[in-house]
């Protein structure tokens, strides 16, 4: 035999005996934290504050916790998403800070100012230490939030005697879990839901308290800590790969928040041909994000994957993160 064959059986014989390396293990998921009650120590920072810049204009910022005592602060000129700001994204300022373990305090720092955050207010410098501004801790909620329900509305959550989903789960404290699926269908309709996403710090992107709420169980409305972010439509309020909210109004994490939903469902002939697309207009705490949007489709990983004039469910999606609901209630 020549050596050249030689070399090749015994390299192959090789490969075949040799055993398979053990799959490396998987990162463990970001902590995320469901109750306001039992956090960390950058939770306190995180929030909203407001105050009048040095040219006696509204001001804004939105901090976000980013873990391991590191931050990003969110300028507004003009006020909060929602209340001042003109939506111009190229004016919004991001500004990364930090603190030591065991300060009471975050810096944040640029050529012109530097800000120090205590959870209460933020004191801004310029970099001689003279004064420019000072901005107070906002909480804000949504105009709808425990919205009673009108005469004929039906209720499908309440957290106390209805409950109208199966696959469901209820915490003690009487809280709807992800993953829940109503009883009953529906075309048209009108829909409040309140909703809580977990606090996430060390998440990013799709890992921050990441769920949706399925019209009809065909078409996705995003659920997702997007706080103090673009606001696309992977995003909270945002239609996937079909349109973004037209403001990003998603609150602190461990924050109750509203949507109020108009739909219109998809409109077929006799034949069963589609005729219309479904429409949705959409308040996210009570400020409008979308206005009879169109929706062609139906949305990525939707339970029904097919438009039919047949009725659908509400779909509360499941990621994995403990995302919670409450007051969910719907006039057809």
């Amino acid at each position: 035999m020549r050596l050249s064959l030689l070399l090749f059986l015994l390299g192959t014989f090789a490969l075949i005996a040799a055993p398979k390396p053990p799959d490396a293990p998987k990162p463990p998921p970001p902590k995320a934290y469901d109750n306001p009650a039992s956090t960390d120590d950058d939770f306190i920072i995180q929030g909203e504050y407001t105050g009048t810049a040095p040219d006696g204009g509204k001001f804004a910022v939105q901090i976000i916790a980013l873990g391991d005592n590191t931050f990003e602060a969110v300028s507004y000129h003009g006020g909060l998403p929602g209340e001042g700001w003109d939506g111009d994204k190229s004016k919004i300022d991001r500004r990364q800070g930090s603190r030591n373990p065991g300060d009471t305090t975050v810096i944040f720092r640029s050529e012109e100012y530097v800000g120090e955050v205590d959870g209460n207010k933020i004191f801004v410098t310029d970099p001689h230490g003279k004064s420019l501004m000072e901005l107070d801790r906002v909480t804000r909620e949504s105009p709808t939030l425990n919205a009673t329900p009108p005469t004929g509305a039906q209720v499908l959550f309440d957290g106390k005697d209805i409950n109208r989903f199966i696959k469901s789960n209820v915490t003690e404290d009487g809280l709807l879990t992800q993953g829940a699926t109503s009883t009953d269908l529906f075309n048209d309709f009108s829909l409040h839901l309140e909703f809580r996403l977990p606090y996430t710090p060390t998440g990013r992107g799709q890992k921050r308290g990441n769920s949706g709420i399925y019209l009809q169980g065909r078409y996705e409305i995003q659920m997702l800590d997007s706080f103090g972010l673009e606001g696309k439509d992977n995003e909270c309020g945002g239609l996937y790969k079909i349109a973004v909210p037209k403001v990003n109004m998603c609150y602190p994490p461990l924050s109750w928040q509203t949507y109020d939903i108009d739909f219109t469902a998809a409109k077929f002939d006799a034949e069963g041909k589609k005729t219309a697309n479904a429409k949705v207009t959409v308040k996210h705490n009570g400020v409008l994000i979308h206005e009879n949007q169109e929706i062609p489709g139906p949305t990525g990983s939707s339970p029904i994957k097919t438009e039919t004039p047949t009725p659908g469910p509400i779909y509360l999606q499941n990621h994995g993160d403990p995302v919670r609901y409450r007051n969910i209630w719907l006039r057809s």
